[in-house]
């Protein structure tokens, strides 16, 4: 039996960071193994909120990739791919907003949401309200049957199945209606607390250097309630402790909570156990990174070879899709 086929991209708006690590590319490296995977940078989507400043999503892009290899992708295992060098993903946007309704893009949760949110950015613009459209061109031009998103992202899979019913009803079966790979992203927050993102400046890049690492470790926030180090802490609402939960060995996670209930740990000693932790498990990453960044070109035939590849895919598909509009 052939593997099911799963899909999935990331906008390339600056450096990744251990909430990409955490929250997508740990999960992509295992799915590899197991379904026939389609990995892109979604540099059309980046436009969407990048279009004033473009020069970030080139510079990025390469970057991405790297990291993407140096965390265990593999082009052997996987399609990695640039989405703008897939020109009939435009093309079957163009065809599929033709018979979706204006409504279904209003309606998804994340259209208002991000438009409060940015508020330094003038998000009125058609290629904002539809992106969900072009999500849905990127995932069923590949005939994707797995898409893995966190329990906020299913209303956008939700709307792809209902434009890929809807094309089907009107032409005759050409797409397989995509699933909600349901994903449990483990909460992992900047060093502020708030969400961690370039813009908020509180993240962990994994390109970060073991120094830097340790830095902003040290200024991580703790448990407000606990002045002394000798005073009784809630493990349950310190950011440290809820990185613990993800990069540090269970017996010390049992250890930490303990001895930050009775007060037998300072903060200041938990940050850099836990920095040390970071620095360990970001090593043989970085030093991937280190070994991709000194053969750029080997980065560059990756993407080619991934993006010839997909190419074939989406070709086929929009003859499909061309024959049964019969355009």
């Amino acid at each position: 039996m052939p593997k099911l086929r799963v899909l999935s991209g990331m906008r390339p708006t600056g450096k990744l960071h251990l909430g990409h690590l955490v929250g997508a590319l740990d999960n992509w490296k295992q799915l590899q193994d197991e379904y026939d995977c389609f990995f892109f940078a979604a540099d059309w989507h980046a436009l969407t909120t990048e279009y004033a400043a473009t020069e970030i999503i080139r510079e990025s892009i390469q970057d991405m990739m790297v990291d993407w290899l140096s965390v265990g992708l593999s082009p052997k295992k996987s399609v990695l791919f640039i989405q703008s060098r897939i020109k009939e993903h435009a093309e079957l946007h163009l065809l599929l907003s033709m018979i979706t309704p204006l409504p279904w893009l209003e309606r998804v949760p994340t259209y208002k949401e991000q438009q409060q949110e940015l508020t330094t950015r003038d998000l009125s613009t058609y290629g904002f309200l539809g992106y969900p459209l072009l999500q849905t061109a990127d995932i069923i031009i590949y005939k994707a049957d797995k898409v893995p998103v966190g329990i906020d992202q299913v209303p956008h899979v939700e709307l792809s199945r209902e434009i890929a019913r809807r094309f089907n009803f009107y032409y005759g079966p050409v797409f397989p209606v995509p699933d909600p790979l349901l994903t449990e992203i483990p909460k992992l927050l900047g060093i502020d607390g708030r969400k961690m993102s370039k813009s908020y400046d509180n993240a962990i890049f994994i390109s970060d250097p073991p120094e830097e690492v340790r830095r902003k470790t040290s200024a991580m926030f703790t448990d407000p309630n606990r002045i002394k180090r000798t005073d009784p802490g809630n493990p349950d609402i310190c950011n440290v402790f809820s990185f613990h939960k993800v990069y540090s060995h269970p017996e010390t996670v049992d250890r930490v909570n303990r001895e930050c209930r009775q007060g037998t740990i300072g903060c200041v000693e938990d940050k850099k156990q836990l920095a040390e932790t970071l620095v360990a498990y970001l090593a043989p990453i970085q030093e991937e990174r280190a070994r991709y960044t000194r053969n750029l070109k080997r980065v560059e035939e990756i993407l080619e070879d991934g993006c010839e590849r997909a190419r074939r895919v989406a070709a086929q598909t929009m003859e499909e899709v061309r024959a049964a509009m019969k355009i």
